[in-house]
Formats: structure tokens, sequence, C-alpha cells
């Protein structure tokens, strides 16, 4: 439990109307009986109009309670507004007058949102007054907007016990016994007060949920309920009329523009089959076959039980609240960041036809199947996944993982793969495969619930860096761009390049300010991008507390490979290139050979071993980048310039001019002995990850690797193949030697690398972000609506007293009175400027 120190304010809010016994037996318990400090909780009654005395019985039954008075019966939404609007406390807790407290009810309560950040509302355990019954435990919610509360009424003893005893997520929590945090209510402009009682409570979780927010059932927090008692002496018809209504008002404020043009007119109809069954009326009998034969009889009155009239009653007032509910569904409409697909768990059983009538039921089960409403709430997520890479045959290690990541994801959602580059040529996939200019983008993005960018993407759909945008944004920051540029921009100007570091790190910067998700390559990687998210402000105390991990925010997804092993479909180096027979030792560079790789050791290493192995052979799997907006670096140059220098080209060094297609590459791979990476030492091998070095282990090649990255880690950690120092041709030309000539050697890389690679397949990795998008939600951090949960004290007279006697001592050490007069001056400019503003905007209102 939270020590006494950090307990928030709680504001108890209890609405009485014609109650006064219940409601006083209510407060006196929340009094005397709640283990809270009572200096933490206000405690408000509103009395909703009772008259017959009975504000001023409450006042003197309990003493201290602050008492708000409404002329008129505002009903339980509107009473507990305006209870919420007196309300001081950084929690609010509404509690039926007909409910008592169990001791910690508050407690338990106030420490799930101390816990759990992204918990907008804690909905508590509702037993019977006995406690022998269950009245909440959790929450349901139909296709055509009934909200119930599951198992209500069964003995405790026959519901599961992990139902009753299980904390867990909900839709929504009953209104007799919720606990929101103030702020947050505020946001959501607290319950609807059109709806007056019903449903309040299944509307404000709804949004709540739709924001982003969670709301946690706590069976810890308990509390004690005369179901309904305010409603004892009140005709069902009526309570009808009101569940009928409010539940087509919170399905019109709260269903997606596509769900709801399929939902309402099944709803409507469903509504007027539910009155007529209720009230047992004859629907047929104003068939014309059925027409009396005495005008006087079929003129007569047709009796209309208050049970049916209630269902045809509610949809006339639907209709009339259509103007208000309009402009909150558009407000709704345009805050959520979770679709109906997301919240379709939290319904429970959304097809539950919930009313035993036959009648009723046969007209169920014909609107389903003619709206088609199983399909609707089946939904498939719709994640777009954006790169600035080619797609085609030809394909780079960026074009590669979203490739994948589409395809990984498309097995349980809807995925478009969207390229801004102009080449676009895919295979056939199981995914849409689109290309886009960028100005293009935003009506994909539009189409989206979860963006899935690398790259430069985010800049081309500006309407994700808005304040106001709610969209979920995955960022894949595998590639740390500013670090290549560091080494790819040698060749440019000074200028230039300060200035192209200074635009790619704002690029970056921007998606680590806005994105709700982040996948890294390595855990070095991971410890880059948390110091670059902790400077950047994003580790706050919400998200650390939610998460002190912080992996639900920040995942590890390497590179993957293939779940199945290469299968040769062509020959392709061997016997194929000339120069290189089916006998000789083929040493493979798979992928580009860019500035901050160290192709150059790898030469003169070569130059070294064919003095004792003439069939050495080097080849290089691609020298062209299938993106033609990548340059050609000069490193390539260089390289074959050195080959050709050792009389190499041709003989043992092999360059493939293009870049072989992804869907050949194995039988390249299939045709190595050994595949190799060489690079420099510096900061951007620290924390490069060599997408490439995935396909070695696909194909189980020995690897021979520079030592400095993450790879070579690996390779070392488990024995995968041989690590040597950088730039050092002698120590590289010997290893290669070792896994190309030691057949023993080679056998045992090639045995601990089948192991390995399941690691890696493209299922496995891709598991935090499969995992992400079953359930998207905006990062903690980034919830609207979200305050301090516990604030800090306002300074006493003699606590600033204090402080100011600390900062002077303070000056003086750092600068004597000089100091302390520099100090002085610039608080009373402040001050002034301060006043200044104030009297400013205060004449401006004049």
């Amino acid at each position: 439990m939270p020590e006494e120190g950090v307990l928030p304010l709680v504001s108890v809010v209890v609405v009485n109307h014609r109650g006064a016994d219940d409601t006083i037996t209510c407060l006196r318990a929340l009094r005397a009986e709640l283990d809270y400090p009572p200096d933490r909780l206000q405690l408000t009654c509103v009395d909703n109009a009772s008259g017959n005395d009975e504000a001023a019985r409450i006042r003197a039954a309990v003493p201290g309670v602050e008492l708000v008075e409404s002329p008129e019966n505002l009903g339980f939404a509107g009473g507990c507004n305006l209870g919420a609007g007196h309300a001081r406390g950084e929690v609010l807790a509404f509690l039926n007058n007909d409910a008592r407290p169990h001791p910690d009810w508050l407690r338990a309560a106030v420490a799930v949102l101390r816990a759990e950040p992204t918990v907008g509302a804690v909905a508590s355990k509702v037993l019977d007054w006995e406690g022998r019954h269950v009245d909440f435990v959790d929450g349901g919610l139909t296709w055509f907007g009934m909200g119930y509360k599951r198992h209500a009424g069964l003995p405790v003893e026959e519901v599961p016990a992990d139902l009753v005893d299980a904390p867990r997520d909900v839709l929504f929590g009953t209104g007799s016994a919720l606990l929101v945090r103030s702020e947050l209510f505020r946001e959501l402009g607290g319950f609807d007060d059109s709806y007056f009682m019903f449903y309040e409570d299944v509307d404000l979780g709804w949004r709540l949920n739709l924001r982003g927010w969670r709301v946690r059932y706590e069976p810890r927090s308990v509390t004690y309920h005369r179901h309904h008692a305010s409603m004892s002496e009140v005709h069902s018809a009526r309570e009808f009329y009101l569940l009928e209504r409010n539940a087509l008002a919170t399905l019109y404020k709260n269903l997606s523009d596509e769900t709801l043009s399929r939902v309402l007119p099944a709803a409507l109809a469903l509504a007027v089959r539910r009155a007529t069954a209720r009230g047992d009326l004859d629907a047929t009998q104003l068939e014309i076959t059925r027409r009396p034969a005495d005008r006087a009889a079929d003129e007569a009155p047709v009796p209309v039980p208050r049970e049916a009239l209630a269902g045809v009653l509610a949809i006339d007032q639907f209709v009339e609240m259509l103007p208000a509910l309009a402009e909150a569904r558009r407000a709704e409409q345009a805050a959520r960041v979770r679709s109906d697909t997301d919240l379709v768990p939290l319904m429970r059983k959304a097809m539950e036809p919930a009313y035993p009538l036959p009648r009723y039921l046969a007209a169920h089960d014909v609107l389903v199947e003619a709206f088609a409403l199983d399909e609707v709430f089946g939904r498939p997520r719709r994640i777009l996944v954006v790169t600035g890479d080619a797609l085609g045959e030809q394909m780079a290690g960026p074009a590669i993982r979203a490739w994948h990541m589409a395809d990984v994801l498309s097995a349980e959602h809807d995925v478009r793969l969207v390229t801004v580059n102009p080449r676009c040529a895919p295979p056939p996939a199981p995914f849409a495969v689109m290309q886009s200019r960028p100005r293009g983008l935003a009506e994909h993005v539009d189409w989206a619930d979860v963006i899935v960018l690398q790259g430069h993407a985010m800049e081309m759909a500006p309407q994700l860096k808005r304040a106001g945008s709610t969209k979920i944004v995955v960022c894949d920051v595998y590639d740390p761009m500013h670090l290549e540029l560091l080494e790819q921009g040698k060749d440019v100007p000074d200028e230039q390049r300060v200035a192209d570091l200074v635009g790619v790190t704002k690029v970056l910067n921007a998606q680590l300010e806005r994105g709700d998700f982040f996948l890294c390559a390595s855990r070095r990687q991971r410890h880059f991008w948390l110091g670059h998210l902790a400077a950047l402000g994003r580790l706050t105390p919400s998200l650390y507390d939610n998460d002190p991990t912080v992996r639900s925010l920040l995942a590890e997804v390497p590179f993957g490979l293939p779940g199945k092993p290469p299968v040769r479909t062509a020959p392709a180096i061997k016997g194929v290139v000339p120069g290189i027979g089916e006998s000789d030792k083929v040493v493979l560079w798979a992928g580009g050979v860019y500035s901050w790789f160290d192709p150059l050791t790898l030469v003169h290493a070569i130059d070294l071993l064919r003095a004792d192995h003439d069939d050495v052979r080097l080849f290089f799997l691609g020298m062209k980048h299938p993106n033609p907006e990548v340059p050609d670096m000069d490193i390539g140059v260089r390289t074959r310039a050195l080959a050709r220098r050792l009389g190499l080209v041709g003989e043992h060094v092999f360059f493939n001019e293009a870049w072989v297609p992804y869907g050949e590459r194995q039988n390249y791979l299939l045709d190595g002995d050994c595949g190799v990476t060489t690079h420099f030492e510096h900061v951007e091998t620290e924390f490069a990850f060599r997408t490439r070095v995935l396909d070695y282990l696909w194909a189980g090649l020995p690897i021979v690797t520079t030592d400095g990255d993450s790879f070579a880690d690996l390779v070392r950690r488990e024995r995968l193949g041989v690590v040597v120092p950088p730039e050092d041709p002698r120590a590289l030309s010997t290893a290669l030697e070792n896994v190309l000539y030691d057949a023993e050697f080679a056998a045992g890389c090639r045995d601990r690398i089948a192991v390995v690679r399941e690691r890696f397949t493209w299922e496995n990795v891709l598991s935090p972000l499969v995992a992400f998008c079953r359930d998207p939600r905006p990062a903690a951090d980034r919830l609207r609506g979200s305050a301090p949960l516990v604030r800090t004290a306002p300074l006493t007279p003699a606590g600033r007293l204090r402080r100011d006697l600390g900062l002077l001592r303070e000056y003086l050490d750092q600068g004597g009175p000089t100091e302390v007069a520099r100090r002085a001056a610039g608080r009373l400019r402040r001050l002034a400027g301060e006043r200044l503003r104030g009297s400013g905007g205060a004449h401006g209102t004049k």
C-alpha cells in the first residue's frame, strides 16, 4: 500500500434523492469505517431536490460533510457531476447512497492508480448488503448497446473464483462504486448529464477505453450495495425507457462510422421487437386481413402495455437527443485512439441476445444475419507499415524488414505495406503492397489503426506530429541513421555534413518524441535509445511506474530470418561465375559495401591467404544498392581499385555489380563456405546491427567478423565462428583459413548455428510487435487527461521563510553578497513581469 505521505486526496461523492436514511448510513460508514487518513478525504453529498427537509437531516446527522443542494433533480449522472464540480481531490470516488464500503475500499483502489498510471478508473467489487451475492465483478456489452453486470445476483460461491478475485481490465465499472482520476474525469466532461441515470457508467468506461486509458477491476476494493433501493417505488417501464434510450445514445456516441452504419439500424429494429415482446403485444393486429367487419371495432383504441410503450418512446426521445449527441459524437470520435475491434474482448460476449423472450430471440438472430453483425465485430485491425526503401525482387535491409513485419502481422490483421520510393514492383504477397507519393501518404495514415514506420516516413505524414494526433505509432529505429551519417558523410563539404547530421537527428528526435512503441535491434541499441528517450523527457514517472523495465515502450526486435531452411532452386556461384570452380572455397560478403564497412582489410587478407590456398574465392554479393536514392560510396571504388592493384579481380575476388534478388539469395548463400563482415572501430559499429549476417545463420555458414558490434558478441558467445580485431589482415587471414580448411571446426560451428538460428526466425523476433498490435495503446506518457496523483503541498509562510534562508546561504557560498544581489534582482524582474502580464490581461477583458 502507498505510504501515508503520498496518498492522494480523495473526494467521495454520494448522491441523495429521497433516501436520507440510506445516505446517512453510507456517509457515517465513510467517516467511521474507512481505513484512509481523514485529512486526505473529502466527503461530498449532493441532494437532488429531495424536499422533506432531507438535506437538513443529512447535515445534522453527519456534521462536516460538504452538502451541495441542487434545486432540481439532476439524476444520478448530473448529481455526480455536480458533486465532482465541488471536489478538490486528485481522485474522485463515486458511491451509491444505498451502499457501504469495506474499510479497504479506497486504499485498495488508490494503490492500483498509484501502481498503474495507465489505469484511468478503478471498478470496485460490489456484493449485496450481506456479502453473499454478486452485484458487480465484471461488465459486458451487447452489440445493441445494452451494458450489463455479468454474474449479477448469483451466490458468490457459484461464480468462478478467478472472476471474483482476479484483477483484470474491464470495459466499465458500475457507478455504484467507481474511482476515477479527477483530471481525466474533467477531460472527458464527466458523466453524460442527458442520461439522467443508467448506462452513464457504461458510457464513461467506453470513452475512457477509446482514449487509450484502462478501467481496472480491483477485487480488494469492496463495497456492499442494496441494489436499486432508490428505484423500488418506480414502475419498471420507466426503467426500461431509460435503459433503451441510453443504450442507443451510447452506441451512437462511441461506435466508429463504419460500425455504426451497420449496427444502428439493426439496434433500432431490435429495440422495437424487444418492446413488443416485453409487452406481449400482438404485432400483427393491424394486418389488413385482420380488419373486423364492424368499422367502430376497427377504430377502437388499441391497448399498449407500458412495457411496450417504453421502447417506442425511448426511440422517439433518442431522436430528440440526436443534435446534442451528434456534437458529443464528434468529440469522442476525434479523441479516440483505439478501434472498435480493440474493445471487443472487453465486451465479453458482444453477440449475447440478453433477453430470454422467444419472439425477441428470433428477431435477434434474423438481424444478426441480415446485417452480418458477426463480421462487424470481427473486423481485423488495420495496420500500415511504411518504408522509404524500394520494394521488389531486389530489396535491401529496411525493405526486407518492413516486408516481413507486414507478412507476420497479416496473419491476424488487415495490413498495408506502403513504400514512398518510386521503385515498387513487389513479388506476390498475402497483404496489400502499394506505392505512394509522400503527399499521398495521409490517405493511408487515415485508413490505419496502427502505423509502423521507419526512416524518414514520419516527415512525410506531418499529421502524425500534430498535438492532437490520436493514431498509434510504432517507430522502427533499428537503423541509427545519424551514426551512419557520421561515416557516410565524410566525403561531403564540412558545412553540408553538419547540416545533414542536424537534419537527420531532428528526424529521429521527432519520432522519439511522438512514438507509442519503439523497436530496436539489439541490447546495445536498447541502451543507446534509452539514453535518447531519457534526454528527450520520455522516461516520465508515469511511464516508469507503469513498466519499470520500459519494455512496453522500447523492445528489442532484431533482424530475422525465414523459419524454413534455404532450398536451392538454381546454381549461383560455383561452376557458374567464371573463375569459380565447383570445389573452390567461397567467402561470401552479403549485402552492400558502405562507408562504415572495411572491405579493404578483407581484400588484403585474401591476398595473404591465397599464397597457401589458391582455391580461396571472395564474392561480393551486391555492389549496387537496389534503392536508386542511395548513392554509390567511395569505399566501393577503393575496394575495386585495391583488388585490381593486387591482381585479385577475376581470380580470387569477384564483384556482383548488381544486387541479388531477394527470392534467389539462398542459391548464393548455399554456394558459400563461410560468411564474413568486417568494419572499422567507431561509434557506428558499436550500435549497428549487420542485418545480412542473419543470412549466414540461415544458411548455416560459419562466420568471421570484426570485433566491436553486437554480432561479434553473439559469434564469440555462441562459438559460431571467429572474431578478429579491426584492421588486422593477418588475423583475418588466419581466421578465414580456420573456418574454410579445418573441417572439424567448421562442422562444430554449423551445429551450433543450427540451434541459435531458431531464435532469429521472423516469427520469434517480431513477437514484441505482434503482442503490441494485439492490444495497441498510446504510451503512458501520451495519455490525455494525465495529472499528478499526489500534488506537492503549497509552502506555509514559515516554509517559505526556511526556503529563502536556505537559498541565501547557498548564494552567499557561491559568490558572496554580489551573487545575492544578482539573484534578488532576477527575482524582482520576474515578479514585475508576472504582475505586468497579469494587469495587461485584466485590462484586456474590460
